[in-house]
């Protein structure tokens, strides 16, 4: 669904947006881009980022970042995130564009009432349609188990928050959480999650239909794989109200290796997870996973990840969808070039804007140890050479850089963001964006660095509602004697 971010969330395995602080494993490269694309032009256009609307008045306790942003149609989306009230609370918040104005932020509807352990967030949201979205993330209750919750806004209102309907009696160890929410139309998702159990966590689908939920199950399957062990369903995408796809990782109790999976519904029936096909054969150091999945129409879909080769150096997969059947997970064509460094890369996300058409972005350690950021296409159903984020070198004078986020609105223009660190050592955020295949120069984030004084920003969530028509959200950091952290949106 290309109206949703490919990501769910701007936190991934991939790459960790904790604390205001962007924490990217891996490093750079040098520069190179396919003859292919010829001269790189310089970057489209992007508006300001500002200070999300009225969330400067509920962050009392000066911590708050968007980590997720959806665009219905141009001009009209939503975003989400937290931030900390006057107590040092967390609270999960939303708010929402309508005709290219922001309105002001408000802390989710109803999570008061389920949060009295006082720790909640919005992880992922998503919209259907103009003022039809829905988001998820968790919260603590009063016995401080973690909890899974959704919510839904229905033509411009946002409605109470609920529990994942179903959830409780499975999270019998108090580990809950949404990690991803797709919305193929108004009042038609799906969430995906884990819970947990005695001996780790599983995960979890639960769908919305004509803007009922239903009960939340255990991904189909998911047991047999891990023969009593752990799993967690970290992406969902649908295509359509009945069809989506669903990936994430697992692993056996007592062992080490971690391996990805995904699942599909067709019709409205989940079918069973399977090992990502041919990840095993990759896999050999045994750290696979899926970080992000994106369905363009029922049955075509893309999933991305990482996984450890022989040598314990982590490597970026994906994995196409066609018809209904997975391929065979392949190595990022090209990655292994750019990837000098041991910590190695991984691929954070995906966005398709029509089958066998398709962007994903992430991150490799170059032979001098910094991390870049990287991103390649799949035209007709093929992909290319990865490449490094043309511009992205010249920013990142710190040697820290990864891309976190991209979105598609049609074939051959997407937008991608993430963070970087600069020669003063401060994190900063940067766009790029692609049309008509040409990957333009990346750029800081119109107006960004000057509020940033802290020094600490970064870019996690991208949403294209049409083409060169996106909006991005993320964090910067104030200076009053502490550091004081906001959250900010952009739109191009």
């Amino acid at each position: 669904m290309r109206r949703r971010l490919a990501v769910a969330s701007a936190v991934s395995a991939a790459a960790v947006w904790g604390a205001g602080v962007l924490a990217v494993p891996g490093a750079a490269g040098a520069w190179s881009v396919p003859t292919a694309h010829g001269a790189v032009p310089a970057a489209s256009s992007w508006g300001r980022a500002v200070a999300v609307p009225g969330l400067r008045a509920l962050n009392e306790g000066r911590h708050a970042v968007v980590r997720s942003v959806s665009c219905g149609s141009a001009g009209n989306c939503a975003a989400g995130g937290n931030y900390r009230d006057r107590l040092g609370h967390g609270q999960g918040f939303v708010v929402s564009e309508k005709n290219g104005r922001w309105s002001r932020a408000i802390k989710v509807p109803g999570l008061a009432t389920l949060n009295r352990g006082e720790q909640s967030r919005v992880v992922s949201v998503s919209c259907g349609s103009a003022g039809n979205c829905a988001a998820g993330g968790y919260y603590r209750d009063r016995s401080r188990d973690y909890q899974s919750f959704v919510v839904n806004e229905r033509n411009g209102v946002w409605r109470r928050a609920i529990e994942v309907p179903g959830l409780g009696a499975l999270n019998t160890a108090g580990k809950g959480e949404v990690s991803s929410v797709s919305c193929a139309s108004a009042g038609n998702c799906a969430a995906v999650g884990y819970y947990g159990v005695r001996l780790g966590t599983r995960g979890f689908v639960v769908s919305e239909r004509n803007g009922r939920w239903g009960r939340a199950i255990a991904v189909p399957g998911l047991a047999t794989l891990t023969a009593g062990g752990w799993s967690e369903a970290t992406s969902v995408s649908c295509a359509s109200g009945r069809y989506c796809a669903v990936g994430g990782h697992y692993g056996f109790q007592g062992q080490n290796p971690v391996r990805g999976f995904v699942a599909s519904e067709q019709n409205g029936v989940w079918g069973k997870a399977i090992e990502v096909p041919g990840l095993g054969a990759l896999n050999t150091g045994g750290l696979g996973g899926v970080h992000s999945v994106s369905c363009a129409s029922a049955g075509n879909c893309a999933a991305v990840g990482a996984y450890a080769d022989s040598h314990g150096r982590r490597q970026g997969f994906v994995v196409s969808e066609q018809n209904g059947v997975w391929g065979r997970a392949i190595e990022v064509p090209g990655l292994g070039a750019l990837n000098k460094g041991r910590r190695g890369a991984g691929t954070s996300s995906v966005s398709c804007a029509s089958a066998g058409n398709c962007a994903a972005v992430g991150g490799y350690v170059d032979g001098q140890g910094h991390a870049q950021g990287f991103v390649v296409s799949e035209q007709n159903g093929v992909w290319g050479r990865a490449f490094e984020v043309p511009g992205l070198g010249a920013l990142n004078t710190g040697g820290v850089a990864r891309v976190v986020s991209v979105s598609c609105a049609s074939a051959e223009n997407c937008a991608a963001v993430g963070g970087y660190v600069d020669g003063q050592g401060h994190a900063q955020g940067f766009v790029v964006s692609e049309r008509h295949g040409v990957w333009h120069r990346a750029i800081n984030v119109p107006g960004l660095r000057a509020l940033n004084t802290g020094g600490d920003a970064g870019v996690g969530s991208v949403s294209c509602a049409s083409p060169w028509t996106c909006a991005a959200g993320g964090y910067y950091a104030k200076r009053f004697g502490h550091l004081h952290y906001q959250g900010f949106v952009s739109r191009s």
